[in-house]
């Protein structure tokens, strides 16, 4: 394979510019799953959560491989790849479910809960003829297995052993957001997955670009739940590779700006528009701290929101050099009473593949990925706030968070 500082023509101004070439090259599409989705990063694998009991189990790709993510009987965790080594074959098929041992619909290899091989029918053969080499070795034939680290009840792997621990590589500026949101024992609520028809990192540059979301999101500009005029900040982790974005909507001092005809939100479609049940934003100060919209990312493909009272996390899974698939998992505190319970259940209609804010976010990819289908020798601009990756104060008006993302990109593959 070639090396991918061949495959990728980038532009002079660096991460400034993105080159369409990288949403839909077949061949770079295969450099970032050995590169980047093999590489020194975390992925995230679920949720402490989901693995309550001793054998229980959940599905999850880490780009391109399935694996299973597991609680052992001494109630730790592993990640296996979900691949028997035999043939090849997907061990397990239901999402989640509970299991004593892995065993191969093909051919009944078993395995158990720490991947090792523990049976092979017929390897002795059949009345001293046929059956395995006396050179097979069992141990040496057992499950691929993943480094695994779980922070505040929350499971990420990484198939690198150059892979940073993971407080590291999330980084002390961004460690504290990530505690206050997992400072408390998680319950789930519910799922939402969605096929999108555009390249993963589409995605997850709009994840990382708050530039868009008080200009995309009309209806939630017009109710005033998110507004650059409000008080926030980007802040960036040491190396640039993730981000978090977050605003206090009881600050906003000057969102007249928002009823010109400069937005969409103040043309006169929206004059008369509102909502007959408000009770779909009611609200409390989740942390003490007034932080009403909290968007972190880690590189490549995990979200950790806070969108008023919806806490959730997300990932996206690449699904080909021109799809990709994002799954939400809607939470809860294990100690939320039902009252708190019923607005985040309320509230999980904001986000989604219909919520009221994120429709756009699912459908606007796409328009990128048709859009630029024809010039792919051209590149995208992101200089909202100059070239650099720092961190902005008292401001969202930048695009640092996605220059970040496209930094950590450039490392890992060589560009």
């Amino acid at each position: 394979m070639p090396e991918t500082d061949t495959l990728i023509d980038w532009p002079e101004e660096g991460v400034a510019r993105a080159p369409y070439a990288v949403f839909s090259d077949p061949a770079i599409y295969a450099a970032e799953m050995r590169r980047i989705f093999r590489g020194p990063v975390w992925h995230y694998l679920g949720l402490e959560a989901e693995l309550p009991e001793p054998g229980c189990y959940r599905l999850i790709d880490v780009g391109d491989t399935p694996v299973i993510v597991l609680r052992t009987p001494d109630g730790g965790i592993n990640a296996l790849v979900n691949r028997c080594a035999h043939k090849g074959t997907m061990l397990l098929f239901e999402p989640f479910g509970r299991i004593e041992r892995l065993m191969c619909i093909y051919h009944n290899w078993s395995y158990d809960l720490d991947g090792c091989l523990r049976s092979v029918p017929f390897a002795r053969g059949i009345n001293g003829k046929g059956g395995m080499p006396a050179s097979f070795d069992m141990a040496e034939n057992g499950l691929d297995r993943l480094r695994v680290e779980s922070l505040g009840g929350v499971v990420f792997g990484t198939f690198s052993e150059e892979t940073p621990p993971l407080e590291a590589y999330i980084g002390e500026r961004l460690m504290p957001n990530y505690r206050r949101m997992t400072q408390r024992p998680f319950k789930v609520l519910g799922y939402y997955s969605q096929y999108l028809d555009s390249n993963w990192k589409l995605y997850f540059e709009n994840a990382t670009d708050p530039y868009h979301a008080t200009i995309l999101h009309a209806w939630a500009t017009r109710l005033k739940l998110n507004r650059f005029t409000m008080e926030g900040a980007i802040e960036m982790s040491e190396r640039g590779w993730h981000h978090l974005s977050w605003s206090k909507m009881a600050t906003d001092r000057d969102g007249e700006v928002y009823e010109t005809e400069a937005f969409r939100s103040g043309g006169g479609d929206f004059d008369e528009f509102g909502l007959h049940d408000p009770s779909v934003i009611e609200q409390w100060d989740e942390f003490g701290d007034g932080i009403t919209t909290a968007i972190q990312t880690a590189f490549p493909n995990f979200v950790l929101q806070q969108i008023h009272n919806t806490i959730a996390t997300r990932y996206l899974v690449p699904r080909g050099p021109a799809g990709s698939e994002l799954v939400w998992t809607v939470l809860g505190y294990a100690d939320d009473d039902d009252r708190q319970t019923g607005i985040r259940l309320k509230q999980g209609n904001l986000i989604g593949p219909s919520g009221y804010i994120s429709l756009e976010d699912g459908m606007v990819g796409s328009l990128v990925q048709k859009g630029i289908e024809g010039d792919k020798d051209k590149a995208s601009v992101m200089e909202m706030a100059g070239r650099s990756v720092e961190s902005i104060v008292n401001s969202r008006a930048s695009e640092c968070g996605v220059r970040g993302f496209w930094t950590a990109y450039r490392e890992l593959m060589g560009v």
